[in-house]
C-alpha cells in the first residue's frame, strides 16, 4: 500500500491500482474507493465530490465502523465491572460470560444475531437452566451496551428482540418469632447482633452490615444510617432503632476495638463474609432454606403484616423501586387467619342489629293492634 499523502488518497488491492480516499469530518472517519486504473488527480477530483457531499449529508456510505470481537468486548466490560461495581457482582458477570463464551468466542459483536442469541438460551433451558439463561442473556444486553457506549462497536444492540423466560414468583423465606428466637441462641457476638441488625434494620447484610461503622450510629437518638457509598441504590438512608437491636449494639459497643461495628473476635478486622457460621447455626437450629438474606425478607414481610404502608416499608428498607417492595405483601398463613377471624366479630354485631331491628318492627305491629 503506498503511503497516503496530505489528501488522504492512496492506492489499495491487489496490484495496487486502486484509489481509495480517507478523511475525518464531523468526527466520523470515511474510507472510500474512488476508482481503478485512473490517475492520482482524477482520484482527488472524485475526493472533492465526495467531500461535499458528505458536508451536504448526501452520502453517508463508508463509514469505519467499529466492531470488536465478543473476546475483547468481554474483557474490557470485566475491567469496567471491577472498577464500577461491586465484588458479588464482578463474580456473577463472570459466571455468565463463561456461558456465553461456549457459544460467541471467535466471533464479532456484529456477527451476534438475535437468533444466534436465541439459540443460546434454548440450549442452556435444555441443560436445565432457564433461570440462568435469563441472567445471562441480561449480562450480554449490558455488555453490548457498554461496547456501544465505549465506541467499540457501531451497531445495535441484538438482545433487545430476545424475550426472557417467564420465572415463577418465589415464594419469599421469612423467620417467625419462635425461629429467630432459636436462631439467635445458636449464635455468638458479633454474628448475634448482626443478625438482629438484619432482622429489624432490614440491612442488606453482606454490603450494609458488615462495612457498618461506629461513626454511623447514634444510640443517643436510637438511629442508625446506611451511607449512600454502601447503599444498593445509592442513596444514604437512616432507620430508627427499636430496643431488641438498640440494647444489642449497646452491649457491644462496650468491647469496642475498631471503627467497624461488626469485627473477628479479638482483633479489629471486620468479617468478609458470615455464610458459613450462619449456615452452621441454622442447621444446629434446625431452620432449612434460611440464608443472611432471610433476615431483610423478615423484616419486610412484618412490617407489611404490621399494616405499614409499602411507602414507608420502601424508604426503610432503601429499595429505588416500590415493584420491589411489593414482592414482600404477602401475608402469613396464621396472619391471614387472624384477619378472617375478625369477621365473626362483625357478623355478631350485624346479627344483633338484625334481632334488634326485628324486635323493634314487632313491638311496632302489637302496638297498632
Amino acid at each position: 500500500m503506498a503511503r497516503r499523502g496530505g489528501d488522504g488518497l492512496y492506492l489499495r488491492g491487489d496490484h495496487k491500482n486502486i484509489w481509495w480516499w480517507e478523511s475525518v469530518i464531523h468526527g466520523k472517519r470515511y474510507q472510500l474507493p474512488l476508482g481503478k486504473g485512473i490517475s492520482r488527480s482524477l482520484a482527488r477530483e472524485l475526493a472533492a465530490i465526495k467531500r461535499a457531499k458528505i458536508i451536504k449529508g448526501e452520502e453517508g456510505i463508508g463509514i469505519r465502523k467499529k466492531d470488536c470481537k465478543f473476546i475483547k468486548a468481554k474483557e474490557e466490560f470485566l475491567k469496567w465491572t471491577e472498577a464500577n461495581k461491586r465484588r458479588r457482582t464482578l463474580r456473577t458477570y463472570r459466571q455468565c460470560l463463561e456461558h456465553l463464551s461456549l457459544s460467541f468466542d471467535g466471533k464479532h459483536l456484529s456477527q451476534i444475531s438475535s437468533w444466534l442469541i436465541e439459540k443460546h438460551k434454548q440450549a442452556r433451558a435444555q441443560a436445565g437452566a432457564r433461570v440462568r439463561a435469563n441472567r445471562e442473556t441480561s449480562v450480554l444486553k449490558s455488555l453490548f451496551n457498554f461496547s456501544i457506549r465505549m465506541g467499540l462497536f457501531h451497531g445495535s444492540n441484538p438482545v433487545v428482540g430476545v424475550k426472557f423466560f417467564k420465572e415463577e414468583k418465589r415464594k419469599f423465606r421469612y423467620l417467625e418469632p419462635e425461629e429467630e428466637h432459636r436462631l439467635v441462641q445458636e449464635l455468638k457476638e458479633p454474628i448475634r447482633t448482626l443478625v438482629l441488625v438484619g432482622i429489624h434494620c432490614g440491612l442488606r447484610v453482606q454490603s450494609e452490615g458488615l462495612t457498618l461503622e461506629w461513626d454511623y450510629i447514634d444510640l443517643r437518638r436510637n438511629q442508625l444510617s446506611v451511607e449512600a457509598s454502601y447503599a444498593k441504590n445509592g442513596e444514604r438512608r437512616d432507620i430508627p432503632l427499636n430496643s431488641t437491636v438498640s440494647q444489642a449494639l449497646a452491649n457491644l459497643e462496650k468491647s469496642r476495638m475498631s471503627d467497624f461495628v461488626f469485627t473477628k473476635p479479638g482483633g479489629d478486622t471486620p468479617y468478609r463474609s458470615i455464610r458459613r457460621s450462619f449456615e452452621r447455626a441454622c442447621k444446629r437450629a434446625g431452620l432449612q432454606g434460611v440464608t443472611p438474606h432471610t433476615l431483610r425478607h423478615t423484616f419486610a414481610s412484618r412490617l407489611v403484616m404490621a399494616g405499614v404502608d409499602l411507602r414507608t416499608v420502601q424508604e426503610l428498607g432503601g429499595w429505588k423501586d416500590i415493584g420491589m417492595v411489593m414482592r414482600y405483601a404477602h401475608l402469613s398463613s396464621n396472619h391471614k387467619a387472624e384477619a378472617v377471624a375478625r369477621l365473626v366479630g362483625i357478623a355478631r354485631r350485624l346479627e344483633g342489629l338484625y334481632r334488634h331491628a326485628s324486635t323493634h318492627a314487632a313491638g311496632l305491629v302489637i302496638g297498632d293492634r
